[in-house]
């Protein structure tokens, strides 16, 4: 995974992308599993932190990878890492005061914030015709996130806070998929993820023994859903911060395929109900995705 300066066909990185989105949904429904038997978000958290920071040193000792990070790098390289940990705390945050999916869906404006800074900085201007498309998926999402009247019923301040939190969360991740297919470009994109993921496990052990959030599952069923999310998370967040910097901005907008996935995983490990407006709201954000990534260039 030396860096690179080709990038891929639209095409190919929707494909790759709908598969990376496919396998962090399958990181939640293990997440799931363990909360469902007694293990703490901060559990959560800080394991899949820590594997990915753990199966990434081992990776790059055994390759010969320098842990060197260039000084003009080293900014930038503490930004991300520091930006992607505030992700999850914000985001965290946002679902502990708002329903999940109103905090998903706000989050998931993280790839088209990401096009629009790319955009405003100069690096890529996307068609108009991708810009006009942007909203729909959204539109899908609200639809297949199931949002309703009853989601905005409760406290409005209560609302305002999540949605802060959540948009947040979605404004560090953009920034830190800015950084990564900039300003970090030329660091190796296993370098690039062992940082992030390292200071993220570092922040959230601490925080949690502090606080003491930390909490282990019980039973088999508990430390399989543990392991599990670890597993997903780390071949996930690798691919992603890989392939990020191989993309055009607009083909990032396939990451929005995550709680489509989400939605049917749950429907079949979980036994979730899907309604029709649910199906008709994936199928508007997938038609969305296909056309970014099928659509002619110009």
């Amino acid at each position: 995974m030396r860096p690179v300066d080709g990038k891929l066909s639209p095409r190919l990185g929707v494909l790759l992308l709908l598969c990376t989105s496919t396998v962090l949904a399958s990181n939640h429904i293990s997440a799931r599993l363990a909360f469902n038997h007694g293990a703490s978000v901060a559990t959560g958290v800080s394991v899949r932190a820590a594997f990915t920071a753990l199966v990434l040193l081992v990776l790059m000792r055994t390759q010969g990878v320098s842990f060197a990070i260039p000084r003009d790098l080293r900014v930038p390289a503490l930004a991300a890492s520091l930006l992607f940990a505030a992700q999850s705390y914000c985001l965290y945050s946002a679902v502990a005061a708002i329903p999940p999916a109103l905090a998903l869906l706000v989050f998931h404006t993280s790839p088209m914030l990401y096009v629009l800074l790319s955009w405003a900085l100069g690096k890529e201007a996307p068609p108009w015709s991708a810009i006009a498309v942007m909203p729909l998926a959204l539109v899908g999402l609200a639809l297949a996130l199931n949002l309703t009247p009853a989601h905005f019923a409760s406290d409005w301040a209560a609302v305002r806070t999540g949605v802060a939190w959540a948009f947040a969360s979605g404004v560090c991740m953009a920034v830190v998929y800015y950084l990564n297919a900039n300003a970090l470009r030329p660091l190796d994109g296993r370098l690039r993820t062992f940082a992030m993921a390292a200071v993220t496990a570092v922040l959230v052990i601490a925080g949690a023994g502090v606080t003491h959030a930390q909490a282990l599952p019980s039973g088999a069923a508990g430390w399989a859903g543990l392991t599990l999310l670890a597993i997903f998370y780390c071949i996930a967040i690798v691919a992603l911060f890989y392939l990020v910097p191989r993309l055009n901005t607009t083909t990032t907008v396939a990451l929005n395929f995550e709680p489509i996935a989400l939605l049917f995983l749950g429907w079949i490990f979980l036994g979730f109900t899907v309604t029709l407006s649910q199906i008709a709201g994936a199928l508007l954000t997938v038609g969305a995705i296909a056309w970014l990534g099928l659509a002619k260039r110009r």
